[in-house]
């Protein structure tokens, strides 16, 4: 089989599941990375065959995906803020919106206090993928990234090291206020919590559900606000003066998400995303 038809019939079996620009753009990620072959190498050599080994590897991961396992996972990694992320099954997976809450920082003027280094702590870090952005835009801020997870941390050390960063990692069960002691007071609070709830799985892809940690992704039913409710409070004593919160939202809860900061903060803002949806939230803290 040419590597055009093979090419083709991947594509082919991919559209079972996905639509047929999602299909080529999988197939296309996948083929560069097992196999070195671009979009271009398909259509200059057409052509030629592929070799058994190079078959076999294309053809497992074929196989993954058609079980509805993300190609990251398959790839065993994402791109983020034009940096590469080891990502499995212990992490989500980096989103482009959570990309538009890095920028929100990004363009923010902050100012150290007494010369002191920029604070930032990322409260559920996963793939480390926000710290480390963060990271590059600010060099000289000392960031600290928390997760329950060892699996998860484990991944973001890894990617601290492929980014070439230095990031403290701490794996704390955040929603347990006991551990808070061991958290300092910061310039910057950072957060894409948990936030959805789970009677909405059933309408979530299989992708979703299937593969990625169900704890990084739902909070119960009967408490959706959990996390930003917990970060409100854990801010009262741990965010400096003229500090600020940047959280990643529901977007059918962001008002209810807004007024949990509203009792504590006096400045509140809702932001929306490219596609105006209200996907974003900051607070600051004024004494």
């Amino acid at each position: 089989m040419t590597i055009k038809e093979f090419y083709r019939n991947f594509v082919v079996q991919l559209e079972k599941i996905y639509s047929s620009s999602e299909s080529t753009k999988i197939a296309d990620m996948v083929f560069e990375k097992i196999a070195s072959i671009t979009k271009k190498d398909i259509i200059v050599s057409a052509a030629h065959t592929l070799n058994e080994s190079v078959t076999q590897k294309l053809n497992a991961a074929l196989d993954q995906l058609l079980d509805h396992r993300p190609v990251q996972y398959v790839l065993g990694e994402a791109w983020f803020c034009n940096m590469r992320f080891k990502v499995n099954e212990h992490v989500l997976i980096p989103r482009p919106e959570t990309e538009e809450l890095v920028a929100l920082i990004k363009n923010e003027k902050f100012k150290s206090q007494n010369d002191e280094p920029i604070a930032v702590l990322d409260i559920g870090t996963g793939s480390g993928c926000i710290a480390i952005a963060l990271n590059k835009h600010l060099p000289a801020a000392e960031i600290t990234a928390i997760d329950v997870s060892e699996g998860a941390l484990e991944i973001a050390k890894e990617n601290a090291i492929l980014n070439d960063v230095t990031i403290n990692f701490k794996q704390i069960d955040f929603l347990n206020e006991s551990s808070w002691k061991d958290l300092l007071i910061y310039d910057i609070i950072v957060s894409n919590p948990p936030y959805i709830p789970i009677n909405e799985k059933a309408v979530l892809d299989k992708h979703v559900t299937a593969y990625e940690p169900g704890s990084a992704l739902f909070v119960p039913d009967n408490s959706p606000l959990l996390f930003y409710e917990k970060i409100a409070s854990f801010a009262k004593d741990h965010l400096k003066k003229d500090g600020k919160i940047f959280v990643e939202v529901h977007e059918n809860f962001a008002k209810e998400t807004a007024a949990v900061f509203q009792q504590i903060f006096s400045k509140v803002e809702i932001i929306q995303d490219i596609f105006e949806n209200e996907r974003m939230a900051t607070a600051t803290q004024f004494h």
